[in-house]
């Protein structure tokens, strides 16, 4: 894997109590192998790996990737 990649970090901050971050798994089926629960304020920053290709938020919350800030609504 390009070493790049895996120093990609993505901050999200969760703007409402049991904002949830789900990290889902690279290879032939796209699985789900990691949750949090955010509650409101609280901040994450996450990388991609190996093992993680993407990341889903469920909830109000600010994303921030070095593309910019995006918001994640229910």
């Amino acid at each position: 894997m390009d070493n790049n990649l895996q120093n990609d970090y993505v901050c999200i901050k969760a703007l409402q109590n049991g904002t949830q971050i789900i990290g889902l798994t690279r290879g032939d089926e796209t699985k789900s192998h990691h949750t949090e629960m955010l509650d409101k304020g609280e901040v994450l920053i996450v990388q991609f790996t190996e093992k993680t290709s993407a990341v889903k938020v469920r909830g109000n919350a600010e994303v921030y990737t070095k593309f910019g800030m995006v918001k994640a609504e229910k």
